[in-house]
């Protein structure tokens, strides 16, 4: 699927789509992504604020795609973790920009080469129109070759 394609579709999925978070840009790569939050009445919390929950769904599905489109599907890719710094309320419109470079593409390839898992953890933060860091959130993902692409050992026959 194209990135043009995948930006409609999930930006109608209906966790992001109700809770008012759009993708508003996936380079033709899957290398960024941009996704933006405005504040609107149902996402306000009791003090007026951008929802902690909504500032932390904005970030859920974002680097497991794009590492499934980067490397491709000989590999599991799943998130593993997560955690949420609130930084200062968010009292504006807020945004995130993921990145992937071709270094910690590689790093991934590097560690789980020969067959073992890897946790790679990813941090963006979610910042309002002025710049401010409203929140910096930590994703682990579980990266590991399907087993039908690790190397086999070749073990020499039995001596009787």
């Amino acid at each position: 699927m194209s990135a043009k394609w995948l930006r409609r579709l999930i930006n109608l999925w209906p966790p992001l789509f109700f809770s008012g978070i759009r993708a508003t840009y996936i380079s033709p790569d899957f290398r960024q992504v941009h996704v933006s939050l405005k504040l609107r009445f149902y996402n306000r919390n009791a003090v007026g604020t951008q929802f902690g929950g909504s500032l932390f769904a904005m970030t859920d599905p974002w680097y497991m795609l794009m590492l499934m489109h980067n490397l491709g599907d000989k590999y599991y890719v799943w998130d593993k973790s997560a955690e949420i710094d609130y930084m200062a309320p968010g009292r504006d419109h807020v945004s995130a920009h993921f990145e992937l470079n071709q270094e910690q593409l590689e790093d991934i390839c590097s560690q789980t080469a020969s067959g073992d898992k890897y946790l790679p953890t990813f941090t963006v933060e979610v910042c309002d129109r002025q710049g401010q860091c409203v929140a910096r959130v930590r994703r682990q993902l579980y990266v590991r070759l399907k087993p039908s692409h690790r190397a086999i050992d070749v073990l020499p026959p039995p001596r009787y």
